[in-house]
């Protein structure tokens, strides 16, 4: 058994390549994924995503604006509001994203702050992307306390070192289909060399779908193709990487139920 541990079902083609959510699901599910986590980016789109998994109790939600849509608009009360409900085992999608809006970075940190202040106040984990702004990100997560509500640094591509700081801090290392291209030698290094159980598999759908999907829209049931490839990377079983990493996202996200 497998779980997506990031997905945004809601950025889904349901027109060309699924029929709906339960169209999803049910791939998903015919490639032995389980679970999944619906992670959301901005506040205006997660009372939709909402209404879209409310009938699957095996799709658990996060709530958060990411870096890249603090322009979209940040409110937070609304978030503090909607982080609230039953479903959101997580808060973010949050971070930081220095090569896309560099001239942001103030603001950004800001409402990072913000997310890891209502994330340690509601003993919810993050849900961290960080690109391009290794510092930044560790010294907020530890200036703000994030060790205790803990979280996952999410298709992670940043260093062996970046990723032992985090997890020294107490968080997992979130491993996408980038793991598969040819040319990500250095996230291969830092797979080979984590211990297994600070690992979490993902999709990252609709976007980045693992070699041999690499230009198509990606989707949960491709988080077989990621597993597999870790186990590779790691020497071991396909099975060992589907229990192990499905036993850390429940003991991270404890608030998901089997």
């Amino acid at each position: 058994m497998l779980v997506d541990s990031h997905c945004h079902l809601d950025k889904l083609d349901y027109e060309k390549m699924h029929t709906g959510i339960d169209d999803v699901l049910a791939k998903a599910k015919a490639r032995g994924v389980e679970y999944f986590l619906s992670v959301g980016v901005t506040l205006k789109s997660f009372p939709t995503m909402m209404e879209m998994i409310q009938p699957h109790e095996n799709v658990f939600a996060s709530c958060g604006v990411h870096p890249l849509d603090i322009e979209a608009g940040f409110d937070f009360d609304k978030l503090r509001e909607f982080a609230q409900h039953e479903r959101v085992v997580a808060i973010g999608e949050t971070g930081l994203d220095y090569h896309y809006q560099p001239e942001l970075a103030g603001q950004q940190q800001e409402i990072f702050r913000q997310h890891i202040r209502l994330a340690v106040e509601l003993n919810k984990p993050l849900i961290i992307h960080t690109r391009m702004a290794r510092e930044d990100t560790m010294k907020i997560l530890r200036e703000e306390g994030a060790e205790k509500c803990g979280g996952v640094l999410h298709c992670f591509t940043e260093s062996l070192e970046m990723a032992q700081e985090a997890i020294e801090l107490g968080f997992y290392i979130s491993i996408s289909g980038i793991v598969t291209f040819n040319k990500a030698s250095e996230l291969k290094h830092v797979v080979s060399s984590l211990p297994l159980e600070r690992l979490l598999v993902e999709t990252d759908s609709p976007y980045l779908a693992p070699i041999p999907h690499r230009g198509k829209q990606n989707q949960p049931a491709y988080v077989r193709e990621v597993a597999e490839y870790v186990a590779l990377l790691k020497g071991v079983s396909v099975e060992d990487v589907e229990k192990i990493t499905t036993n850390n996202f429940f003991k991270l996200f404890s608030r998901a139920k089997r």
